[in-house]
């Protein structure tokens, strides 16, 4: 089988190990890629969002399942063009991607669905937004409606907070994202990422996850793209699990399926579970990133041919997937200054010498290599050290190891990854 991976981040990088693993894949591809992922594909320069150029280049290479990784393609209609033309695809069509494009768009499908989720507005004038803070009580929830790189939610702490944070929000601090803005109630417990398969008619659920969302320990700081994030999830239990898909999962595939949208691919439920059970905060249409690289660890089948039976609409008739029974967890090492300005071209080195550890991988997020061979920091989150381990705390302590024995001035991480866990399990 050949099949093109489009995207060149941290998550794309876990997917093409994990794919490259499959003894029925002939031939890999990655567009655009990255340093790491040319270690087990071969890179094309080809932009992710490129819809044009990457079709054109899956029918030149006979490719049989393209797997799409980031959102922004599957917003723009990728998924759509290579269906048009015979071709498999992992991954949502433009309109059933709406559930990560558009958070209004999420918040009235769950009230179509029944979906449990937070009391919510959906403004485009500031003034009307400031009147709605009235409903609530501090935090609040402020939610950029359109595609902001994960970094699209503000939590103010007060009304006046968030007053400012409306205007600057919907004067542009996120473009055209912010133009429409969702405010919801705060919702109180403990944060969970779900992950599962869909085909258009059926899901299956994989495991869960859990991020840590702010730049520095403690979950001090501004919301990233993720900074860490390990598994399993000791707040996601078996029940969780089940309750999830019954009144998340399920309820939106047959309402998007019945509406005409039928979502295949991965759908990512960002969940806040309390004594009530699970609610939704967001659905995105991808694997998370950095949660994607743990659960590609931990995954003991062969994921290509449940990539190929969400593409084909086969997946009811799989078996379910196979996990480690082991813990993951993998740091997130970002160029100092991420979210903010950032500098990029500064030298790592040692992630060889990292990825070498017993049980452990580095997958790169965002690096490219000079003339000369030296791997350089091309991005803001840059490299994710992922390691698996016997308890959390093996697992901690093999990636925090391998974290220190890379040599990268120029990069921070947050020391506190899956704290979370360890109270949990202490």
């Amino acid at each position: 089988m050949k099949i093109l991976v489009v995207g060149g981040g941290g998550r794309e990088h876990a997917l093409c190990w994990k794919i490259r693993k499959s003894p029925i894949v002939e031939r890999l591809y990655c567009a655009p890629g990255n340093a790491g992922i040319a270690q087990e594909a071969d890179c094309v320069d080809i932009a992710a969002d490129d819809v044009f150029a990457l079709t054109d280049f899956a029918i030149d290479k006979a490719i049989d399942l393209v797997v799409i990784g980031p959102e922004a393609p599957l917003v723009a209609g990728l998924g759509d063009r290579l269906r048009a033309i015979g071709i498999s695809v992992f991954g949502p069509n433009a309109d059933a991607a709406q559930v990560e494009a558009s958070k209004a768009f999420t918040k009235e499908l769950c009230d179509r669905a029944g979906i449990p989720t937070a009391r919510y507005g959906k403004f485009t004038d500031p003034q009307e937004a400031k009147t709605f803070l009235d409903s609530l009580s501090p935090p609040y929830v402020l939610k950029a409606d359109g595609l902001a790189a994960g970094k699209g939610v503000v939590i103010p702490e007060t009304r006046e907070e968030a007053e400012a944070e409306i205007d600057e929000m919907m004067s542009g601090k996120f473009g055209d994202a912010g133009k429409t803005l969702v405010i919801e109630e705060f919702l109180k417990g403990e944060e969970a990422s779900f992950f599962a398969f869909c085909d258009g008619i059926t899901a299956m659920p994989l495991i869960s996850a859990q991020d840590h969302k702010r730049a520095h320990d403690g979950d001090k700081g501004p919301n990233t793209g993720g900074m860490g994030a390990y598994s399993p999830t000791p707040v996601a239990g078996p029940a969780i699990v089940r309750q999830t898909m019954d009144e998340i999962i399920l309820p939106a595939i047959k309402t998007l399926a019945d509406e005409g949208m039928p979502y295949s691919g991965v759908l990512f439920a960002g969940l806040m579970i309390s004594e009530d059970g699970p609610r939704l905060i967001e659905f995105n249409a991808r694997f998370g990133d950095p949660e994607c690289q743990i659960l590609m660890m931990r995954m003991l089948s062969d994921i290509v041919p449940y990539l190929k039976a969400c593409a084909d609409q086969e997946l009811g008739g799989m078996p379910p997937l196979s996990w480690h029974g082991s813990a993951a967890v993998t740091v997130v090492m970002a160029a100092k200054g991420y979210p903010g300005d950032y500098e990029k071209g500064t030298e790592i080195r040692n992630v060889d010498a990292a990825s070498a550890m017993d049980q452990v991988t580095v997958f790169h997020a965002g690096t490219k290599r000079d003339a000369e061979g030296r791997l350089l920091a091309n991005g803001g989150r840059v490299l994710n050290v992922t390691a698996r381990g016997n308890s959390y705390r093996e697992a901690i302590d093999r990636a925090y190891q391998a974290v220190d024995v890379i040599d990268w001035p120029g990069g921070f991480c947050r020391r506190d990854i899956g704290w979370r866990a360890l109270k949990t399990s202490s």
